[in-house]
């Protein structure tokens, strides 16, 4: 003879699973669940030094031997979800085989997310503007021809590629996690000269949300 069950919550609220035409009666939820804790959004530069006030302007002199990281850290007291990262690259006449308006880059740019274990590296060699586009899957799309992906008066009368790269699509469902209290950092780290007069910018600003306990 079979037995009769149920399934209650182990929490003591007395709740019980319900089946209906046969079919346990469930709800979709994210893993790891966020529960009943309070979200907070995020936007912030990538700095020199992590803080919201930090330099934010990705214009300096870097070599391999002397890489200048801008990056966005792990909050104090709440986990950190770095959603999406958008990218701005701009200059005059700008095209995808270059970075912003010079040559492409001879070293790159390198995109990675520093932890505990060791770094994980997104990309090691962020050369021409077609490179953050590609990282980004094309996003967004528009324009044609010359103009793809390349949008106008940007900065003054600038042109600038502007893609941005989706995170959550990498780790579902909510991107990168920096531990709260940790030295976990999310970089990008400039390893050539992107000082010439006619990049306009360069920078990349973070969004996301901490997680309140």
């Amino acid at each position: 003879m079979p037995l009769k069950t149920q399934i209650e919550d182990g929490a003591g609220s007395g709740g019980r699973a319900a089946v209906v035409d046969n079919a346990l009666v469930v709800i979709s939820h994210p893993h790891p669940p966020l529960g009943t804790s309070k979200t907070y959004p995020v936007r912030q530069y990538m700095t020199l030094d992590g803080t919201e006030g930090g330099t934010s302007s990705m214009k300096v002199v870097g070599t391999l031997a002397a890489p200048v990281k801008f990056f966005i850290p792990a909050g104090l007291d709440d986990d950190r979800y770095i959603t999406m990262l958008s990218f701005v690259i701009a200059g005059a006449g700008a095209t995808l085989s270059e970075f912003s308006t010079v040559p492409a880059l001879t070293n790159g740019c390198k995109l990675y997310y520093e932890q505990p274990a060791g770094v994980r590296v997104i990309h090691d060699a962020l050369k021409s503007n077609f490179d953050f586009v590609r990282l980004c899957v094309g996003t967004p799309a528009f324009g044609a021809a010359a103009d793809a992906f390349r949008a106008s008066n940007v900065i003054g009368t600038s042109e600038a590629y502007i893609p941005t790269l989706d995170l959550t699509k990498i780790i579902p469902p909510y991107g990168i996690k920096l531990d709260a209290g940790s030295n976990q950092k999310f970089v990008l780290e400039i390893r050539d000269d992107t000082t010439s007069a006619s990049i306009v910018a360069f920078d990349v600003i973070a969004y996301g949300f901490d997680r309140v306990p």
